[in-house]
């Protein structure tokens, strides 16, 4: 193992699988004589060229097409947004184009490509760059959405995101990547759609993704000093969503809670919520409980954004409320 920085270890997954695959090339602003807006494509242009890495004008509709189109014609882009605030501006080839072209095409045309960048909130920028979209994408078919926590995960993950045939969503945090962990030496992978249980425990379980994750560990060591066992389980990929990872713990548990940096309204809590019902309900010794942001755009006061978004306190009075010691 070796200690990595959140930002190498997505520079190690491309930088690995563009030298071993001439057809996979990044493109994107800043990426290039800037060695990345946050410094996750460090170095690549040296090692690469101008012709592999890219760097575009402000045009996130005109990048995301030419990525688009040079997928179906057998490259394997990888478009980076500054961050998916903007991919907004380019959602139209992402959600008409990428998802739909290999259904459309009857199968001729596959499109091996990865959108990625940071997502969710980062501090004080103000409502139009704080806003979580994983459900937006997963709620599209024809597009895989991952979300990982760690340096490890990163890379595995988006080494296999890469190498996937179907256009992926690979959404990061501007406040990961300066986080160190462990990484695994040589070339692995960690599957897309298999969740990971981070933490085991009894009483109950915690299921979360991302950066937010990070209060749930923060809650069950809180928790832990009061006898209460907490299961953390990081999803890792929104869609395919792992199911069968949270109804087992759940079936061992007898309660869930679910924390989640997006709006409440319509997002990947309700959907697993729907299927613990659906598969585990008889188990359930307790109303599930989501946390989500506040039901509105994100503030810019520090003091209004700290209310807005999700923390380690929401998630010990979560659990007590599901173990009815609230």
């Amino acid at each position: 193992m070796k200690t990595l920085q959140f930002r190498e270890a997505i520079c190690e997954a491309m930088s690995e699988e563009m030298r071993t695959d001439d057809s996979i090339y990044l493109m994107g602003e800043e990426v290039a004589e800037y060695n990345g807006a946050y410094k996750a494509s460090k170095g690549m242009l040296d090692e690469f060229g101008a012709e592999r890495v890219i760097d575009t004008p402000i045009s996130e509709l005109g990048f995301a097409g030419i990525g688009v189109g040079s997928a179906m014609l057998g490259n394997r882009p990888i478009i980076e947004f500054m961050t998916f605030n903007f991919a907004l501006v380019g959602i139209d080839q992402i959600i008409n184009n990428a998802a739909k072209i290999r259904q459309m095409s009857g199968g001729q045309f596959p499109c091996p490509i990865v959108f990625r960048g940071p997502t969710a909130s980062a501090g004080q920028l103000a409502a139009t760059h704080s806003q979580a979209f994983e459900s937006w994408y997963a709620n599209c078919p024809g597009l895989k959405v991952v979300v990982p926590s760690n340096p490890a995960d990163a890379k595995g993950l988006l080494k296999a995101s890469i190498r996937d045939d179907d256009p992926v969503i690979f959404m990061e945090s501007e406040q990961m990547y300066g986080d160190k962990g462990e990484v695994p030496e040589g070339d692995y992978t960690i599957p897309l759609g298999v969740a990971d249980i981070k933490r085991e425990g009894t009483d109950v379980t915690i299921v979360s993704f991302g950066k937010i994750i990070k209060e749930a560990y923060k809650a069950a060591d809180e928790l832990e000093k009061e006898g209460i066992s907490c299961e953390i389980i990081d999803l890792r990929t929104v869609r395919p969503m792992d199911i069968d990872a949270i109804v087992n713990s759940v079936k061992k548990t007898n309660r869930l809670v679910i924390l989640e940096e997006a709006w409440p309204f319509g997002n990947a809590s309700t959907e697993i919520i729907y299927h613990v019902q659906d598969k585990a309900f008889d188990y359930l010794d307790a109303p599930v409980v989501k946390i989500n942001t506040a039901d509105t755009p994100a503030p810019y006061s520090p003091v209004l954004l700290a209310e807005w978004l999700p923390n380690s306190n929401d998630v010990v009075k979560a659990v007590k409320k599901v173990l009815y010691k609230a």
